[in-house]
């Protein structure tokens, strides 16, 4: 488990985390959120030791990093913003120099090596340099030296950047696999990542924390969670959508020529709009019901203060 408590880093008169507490317990995949210079890499660098807070407490197991430091980061992996290497070592090469330095011998290296190459699929460019391979191989060669030691705590920044979409699927399953029996934080900025990988989401904006739930209870404070979204074929009388029961508001994109209808607490208007439309025959090419915006809410939430 971590337990952070009052957790804070001032640099000269910039307050980049202000009083930050929260525990994470094994299993748990969280998702930290939040605007660039929120402080979710400061956060991330005291969690890992690398950064000295200017206040408050990190523990690990009922452990204080402050004063068990190595042997707490020796149960971390760690891939930090950029994924800094070696780039003129080879992938191997640098992934052989990280499991020693992880303390790792004989046939446990040698299984450990192989084990993470196939899982991050670098076979391809084991004896190519690092600093010759695109964005996202290194990201992934970042991601392999993270788990190479198999920690206990996993603390990834934006894991995915730079990755294509079936990358990201094949990293996003193995992060769900690593965290069966590990602590997993993830910091990006991709809402989708949220939704498809953590059971845990932790926003923060100018150093504090606004929000702390699982993802489905930051879909539901979207205005558009449960709303049913349409578009039509062509111009049709739409007037009558607003004045179905249940239905509370409509908005009309002009641009995508979506309409979108907005359900009163607690209704669910799907039976209800879908009747209309049948027997009203609107020419409907789709219809689905929201999940919830998650850009909408998130720029609420870390904009709110500001508005105030």
């Amino acid at each position: 488990m971590i337990c952070v408590k009052n957790l804070s880093k001032m640099f000269d008169q910039f307050t980049a985390v202000d009083d930050l507490s929260f525990e994470i317990q094994s299993g748990d995949i969280v998702g930290f959120l939040g605007p660039n210079g929120a402080g979710k890499s400061t956060t991330m660098k005291m969690l890992t030791g690398f950064l000295t807070p200017t206040g408050g407490t990190i523990e690990f197991d009922g452990q204080s990093l402050d004063s068990n430091q190595k042997m707490i980061q020796k149960s971390i992996g760690y891939l930090p913003e950029g994924a800094p290497a070696y780039g003129d070592m080879t992938v191997f090469g640098y992934l052989n120099f990280i499991a020693e330095v992880r303390e790792l011998k004989g046939d446990v290296r040698r299984e450990r090596l192989k084990e993470v190459i196939e899982k991050v699929e670098l076979q391809s460019v084991l004896n190519r340099p690092i600093e010759n391979l695109s964005k996202g191989f290194k990201r992934r060669v970042g991601l392999a030296q993270a788990i190479i030691h198999d920690p206990k705590i996993l603390i990834l920044d934006e894991p995915t950047d730079g990755l294509d979409p079936n990358q990201k699927h094949q990293v996003r399953r193995l992060i769900q696999a690593l965290s069966r029996d590990k602590i997993v934080i993830i910091s990006t900025h991709i809402l989708e990542e949220v939704t498809a990988v953590c059971n845990r989401v932790m926003i923060i904006a100018s150093g504090k924390l606004k929000f702390d739930d699982t993802p489905q209870a930051l879909q539901q404070r979207s205005r558009y969670y449960h709303a049913v979204t349409m578009k039509l074929s062509y111009a049709a009388d739409i007037s009558g959508l607003a004045e179905i029961e249940g239905v509370a508001d409509m908005e009309v994109d002009r641009v995508s020529g979506e309409v979108t209808l907005f359900p009163e607490s607690g209704q669910f208007i799907l039976g209800p709009v879908t009747d209309y439309v049948q027997h009203r025959k609107l020419p409907v090419d789709s219809l689905f019901v929201e999940q919830g915006r998650l850009d909408e809410v998130f720029r609420s939430i870390t904009t709110e203060e500001a508005a105030a």
